[in-house]
């Protein structure tokens, strides 16, 4: 099995999510399961049929988080340091083209939202950084064309 890296917080956040789900959402189903149960023939119960998708998605994604808790490989990035790129690591980026910076931090796939410049470890901006030191130029193919950063700083917060 491959571990799954993620951060304390990313790790918290699941376990939070599975707690929820296992003793929130799971118990309330149940009891709409029932409820729409006692109003009759079931073959055309709209709130018997949306409990029950419900129920297949909630029970879906406890078995989801589990393996994936499970598998986990928590990283405190606040023992690392360095100036080498890996997992964990805050990075400004200056683009090469029109000298803007931008920081992004590397996270647990899980983790990962690109509004609050957190990036996935499997991104391709990410697979690129990885190994780099501060000082590289880092060349990257989007879909809006290729675009050049520069590492103007790495750490670990």
């Amino acid at each position: 099995m491959e571990k799954v890296h993620m951060t304390p917080s990313g790790f918290k956040s699941l376990e939070d999510e599975l707690r929820r789900l296992k003793f929130v959402e799971r118990p309330a189903v149940v009891i709409s399961i029932a409820e729409a149960r006692s109003h009759g023939d079931l073959s055309e119960n709209a709130e018997y049929n949306y409990a029950k998708e419900k129920q297949g998605f909630i029970e879906g994604r406890i078995r989801e988080l589990e393996s994936k808790l499970s598998m986990a490989e928590v990283i405190d990035v606040t023992k690392l340091d360095g100036t080498n790129v890996k997992f964990g690591a805050t990075v400004v980026l200056c683009d090469v083209a029109t000298d803007e910076e931008i920081t992004y931090r590397i996270v647990g796939a899980d983790e990962a939202d690109v509004k609050k410049h957190l990036l996935s470890l499997g991104s391709p901006l990410a697979k690129a950084l990885i190994g780099k030191n501060v000082g590289d130029e880092v060349n990257l193919d989007t879909p809006s064309g290729a675009k050049r950063y520069e590492i103007n700083e790495v750490r670990y917060i």
